[in-house]
């Protein structure tokens, strides 16, 4: 079975192919044959050597595939089941803790950029109804992070108001998440072509930030001064501020990357006078995500996929990342 693997110390020409041998699962364990993983700021972090990985660790958070075997005690899935990969494999249910979040795919342990992986079944829930194996590995981290940014942390209600940044696939879920649970929905971005495509899905105010450079206060004159209700932050420490001025008394800013900085300076005073909730989060635990399947498969949305690469195209498909050209999410299929 192929399998890619980074050669200390990372980066995208340290990116090559192997194979192995596959493992029949021991007890409480699946034999998953992998068939997609999807793309993620995170794993291109880790090819790119920016978080340590040992010397021909297997890269890639997320995954999605078929069961071929399970091992003794398994009951939960079966030889034939779709499944899909949770990103902290040790984190089920209840609050994180440091020791439930210290594993993940393609970073403390292997990953999916593999053919065939052998783990623990709490390691997979069920993929949603009539999902191709490349829509499934979409949800394991963007996904369940909007999901959790919303609806987990945020207990959106309908007619709220959502603010969404740039269109990535942490982004792209939000709008869509929002949408469904009957929330407006407000979008950034610095291209007009990428807004009409947002406004196509569903968007009901465009804001181009680069023409905009106040547009927290665009965003809050859309709401008619009230404010917006949810910020779904992927900017950081170089966007915060704007997402600051955006929101309503009481609002609520999910911080979930730091695309345009990790660190600078932030209006702690309105802030605190508006009584922000700014909370950040890291993706989400396996009952999240199978209340997000849950939702899915009532709803049937369908994420965006931007194009997908070939397992031993792996190194292309982040330098497609890297462009910033892309809408939606990047895959590998295999």
């Amino acid at each position: 079975m192929k399998v890619m693997r980074l050669k200390k110390p990372g980066g995208l020409d340290n990116i090559w192919c192997d194979s192995i041998e596959a493992r029949a699962p021991g007890a409480g364990e699946i034999h998953v044959r992998v068939h997609a993983s999807s793309l993620n700021y995170h794993d291109y972090i880790v090819v790119k050597g920016g978080i340590p990985t040992p010397d021909g660790r297997v890269p890639m958070s997320d995954g999605a595939g078929v069961v071929e075997a399970v091992g003794d005690g398994v009951t939960e899935f079966k030889p034939g089941d779709a499944v899909v990969s949770t990103f902290f494999p040790l984190w089920w249910t209840g609050e994180a803790t440091p020791e439930l979040i210290a594993e993940v795919p393609g970073d403390r342990t292997d990953g999916f950029a593999s053919e065939t992986v052998t783990m623990a079944a709490k390691a997979f829930t069920l993929a949603p109804n009539g999902y191709s194996h490349a829509e499934a590995a979409t949800l394991t981290c963007a996904g369940l992070t909007a999901w959790r940014a919303l609806v987990v942390d945020g207990q959106i209600k309908p007619g709220a108001t959502v603010l969404v940044q740039g269109t990535g696939g942490v982004s792209i879920f939000a709008l869509q998440f929002a949408k469904a649970l009957g929330a407006t929905v407000i979008a950034t971005s610095s291209s007009d072509d990428k807004l009409e495509r947002l406004k196509a899905m569903g968007a009901d105010h465009l804001i181009n930030y680069k023409s905009t450079p106040d547009w927290g206060a665009a965003a809050k004159a859309f709401t008619g001064g009230r404010g917006v209700d949810h910020v779904v932050e992927i900017g950081g420490a170089g966007t915060l501020n704007q997402s600051i001025v955006a929101s309503r008394l009481g609002g609520h800013i999910a911080l979930i990357g730091v695309l345009a900085g990790f660190a600078g300076s932030v209006n702690t005073a309105a802030l605190m006078g508006n009584q922000i909730q700014l909370r950040g989060l890291f993706v989400g635990s396996r009952e999240h995500q199978m209340d997000m399947i849950r939702a899915i498969n009532v709803s049937g949305l369908k994420p965006v996929i931007d194009r997908s690469f070939a397992l031993e195209e792996l190194a292309d498909a982040f330098r497609h990342q890297e462009s910033g050209t892309h809408f939606g999410k990047i895959c590998v299929e295999f």
